[in-house]
């Protein structure tokens, strides 16, 4: 008999129009081992054959769903699952967008375990890998002058392949992970108040990032736990909607969160500005 189920981790799957891949990753969380979960599916105001489809997985599954009455982004939909994980007592929650597997029957458990470990680690990363093995954890916030002088910066990143990226190899205190799988301590997500829903989508991750180091705290990422992100480019939609939703949501950040002295930052809006022109024109 295993008696080491002791801790409950609610996994948080935000869906929008994305029932097939909710299937398919809680049947990837559902080979867990040593560990209990609730899988906690919130809707953002998704499509009706989609919310339908939806229903019938948490039916099935035994999910709890949330379905949310109006899309107002990434954070405002997560905080919804945080704001319910939180309110049944829970101590930690994975974030996990529906398009993640885990191959690793043990990776709740170490993620977890990490947690457990060190109190001052509120948000852990893993290694994540995209079906073709490229790496997208540890990430790096961009430098000032990497930011203003984009046209170099990404030429450089698209030969080199490597977009604000660190070791994978090394499990350590890191500057950022990616936000489309990690787990939170939920007295943090507490204590900062959630996820700042200012932002639509884009910025989330260098935003956590700063709340965790202005708040003396520390994020990590684990080497040994992996999981695999399935994420299609051709389905991330409309490109000039993303461009502009990316740039409202980077100046958003650089406004309340770089620490930039004014003189920098109109500098930087400036060449946000030729930037929207080059990728809309």
């Amino acid at each position: 008999m295993n008696n080491r189920k002791t801790m409950v981790i609610p996994i948080i799957i935000l869906n929008y129009n994305s029932s097939s891949d909710c299937r398919k990753c809680i049947s990837s969380l559902k080979r867990q081992e040593d560990i209990d979960m609730e899988v906690v599916l919130v809707d953002n105001r998704s499509k009706e054959e989609d919310l339908i489809a939806l229903r019938t997985l948490a039916t099935e599954q035994g999910c709890t769903l949330i379905e949310n009455k109006e899309n107002r982004g990434y954070n405002a939909g997560n905080n919804i699952g945080l704001r319910y994980a939180s309110e049944k007592g829970y101590k930690y929650a994975l974030i996990a967008n529906p398009d993640m597997e885990f191959p690793q029957t043990d990776y709740l458990l170490k993620m977890a375990a990490k947690m457990e470990e060190n109190e001052e680690i509120v948000v852990c990363g893993s290694d994540i890998i995209t079906p073709e093995g490229n790496h997208q954890n540890p990430m790096r916030e961009s430098t000032y002058f990497e930011e203003l002088f984009w046209p170099i910066t990404t030429l450089r990143n698209r030969k080199k392949k490597a977009w604000f990226l660190m070791d994978y190899t090394k499990s350590e205190c890191c500057e950022k992970v990616s936000g489309c799988c990690f787990i939170i301590r939920l007295s943090f997500a507490q204590d900062i108040g959630f996820f700042d829903e200012k932002v639509f989508l884009y910025s989330e991750e260098p935003i956590l990032a700063k709340q965790v180091i202005n708040r003396g705290y520390k994020m990590y990422y684990l080497a040994n736990a992996q999981a695999v992100h399935c994420h299609i480019k051709s389905e991330k939609g409309d490109p000039k909607k993303r461009i502009y939703l990316f740039e409202k949501s980077r100046k958003y950040y650089l406004k309340y969160y770089s620490g930039y002295p004014q003189f920098a930052l109109t500098c930087l809006y400036l060449s946000y500005k030729i930037h929207h022109l080059f990728y809309t024109k």
